[in-house]
């Protein structure tokens, strides 16, 4: 059978590569990451996540009495509807972290009293909501599967330092609370990356910021968007030791196997998150007694650059960093949803403002035309 000539004449891109799909005043990257016109270097070494969560929602930086309400909200917003504890407590606990939380932010849709309103000032109350609540259905739902009873939240801690206190059970050290925090704004907000222009793409279709939500996550979970830095430390542990990691590297280069970490659709000499938070990983490792770890990843790091031209994304010393504070891999990938949410949010909140259902062309390569015959011929 011949397949038809193609149909258009409209250019194909594969992937979507290179094509500028919309306008946004949130992220840039022709220069280095912006976010709303600050470079994210900046943002990471003066600001807290909490105070970048709300640049991205309201286009600006907060002034003191502007941040003081924002947390105060942030802290009355931190319990979940019992209903949906009791269902994270009675999934199976083999349910992948990244289904269980689609499944909670699924579920709190119906416990929102905004959730009729597609308004501006509507999305943003929910988007707050759901920033305040996402990392407690994380939290509890990784001590639901390990048999635990979850650690109730502190309502006068920061997003990251109550995050780490509900998984432990007692605060982190200021270096940790920071390194967490600083991986949290590098992951915030990245253009029209897989998943936000899901959301955008429902958002579209005026479906409500709850449900694009939902569709972010989903493509999120995908491994060649979301979960790298699940196999960063499987890396690294594979390798040994670093005595080791130069043969290792050799070997895996010369098999063309591909290693998790390294690369970038858009970066192609580096992604400057990778640098930004570097530093921050080497020093929460060294001092948890993860050293040959880190020194195992600059061997790689270096063979990478020296043989490939390939360099590390900002996935390859966020999966380190997670390791070194003790996180287990399951939750990495919805630690970065608990990041995305306000970036996804501010898409979404931009889209609905200035709507057009996004609906793009295929190219056909099918069966040329023919004609039915009967199913008594046939």
């Amino acid at each position: 059978m011949t397949a038809a000539a193609p149909t258009t004449t409209i250019a194909y891109s594969p992937g979507l590569e290179g094509v500028v799909a919309g306008e946004t005043a949130i992220a840039s990257i022709e220069d280095g990451l912006r976010y709303r016109g600050y470079a994210v270097g900046e943002l990471a070494e003066h600001c807290s996540y909490d105070e970048v969560a709300y640049l991205l929602l309201y286009g600006e930086l907060p002034r003191s009495g502007e941040l003081a309400a924002y947390l105060k909200r942030q802290s009355e917003y931190r319990q979940l509807p019992p209903p949906l504890r009791d269902l994270l407590r009675v999934m199976p606990r083999e349910t992948p972290g990244m289904d269980a939380i689609r499944t909670a932010v699924s579920v709190l849709a119906h416990y929102d009293p905004d959730i009729a309103g597609n308004s501006k000032e509507a999305n943003v109350r929910k988007t707050e909501r759901l920033l305040s609540r996402i990392p407690l259905a994380v939290a509890d739902f990784y001590h639901f599967s390990r048999g635990e009873s979850p650690v109730d939240p502190r309502p006068d801690l920061s997003l990251a330092a109550n995050f780490l206190y509900m998984l432990r059970g007692k605060e982190g050290t200021a270096d940790e609370v920071k390194a967490l925090d600083l991986s949290l704004i590098l992951y915030a907000e990245h253009d029209f990356n897989a998943s936000t222009f899901t959301a955008r793409v429902v958002a579209s279709t005026e479906a409500d910021l709850h449900s694009a939500i939902v569709a972010a996550i989903g493509a999120l979970k995908g491994p060649l968007h979301g979960g790298a830095n699940e196999r960063v430390v499987e890396t690294l542990q594979a390798v040994g030791t670093p005595a080791n990691a130069e043969a290792w590297i050799k070997g895996t280069l010369s098999r063309k196997e591909r290693i998790m970490g390294f690369g970038h659709r858009v970066y192609k000499a580096g992604d400057v998150r990778a640098g930004i938070l570097k530093p921050w990983t080497q020093r929460i490792a060294n001092a948890a007694g993860f050293g040959d770890l880190e020194r195992i990843a600059e061997v790689i790091e270096e063979a990478m650059g020296r043989e490939k031209k390939l360099y590390p994304n900002v996935d390859w010393p966020a999966g380190r960093l997670y390791h070194a504070l003790g996180l287990e891999r399951s939750i990495y990938t919805p630690m970065f949803v608990m990041a995305r949410v306000a970036g996804w949010a501010a898409h979404l909140i931009e889209q609905y403002g200035h709507n057009r259902l996004i609906r793009p062309r295929s190219l056909y390569t099918g069966p040329g035309a023919r004609s039915v015959v009967k199913l008594s011929g046939r």
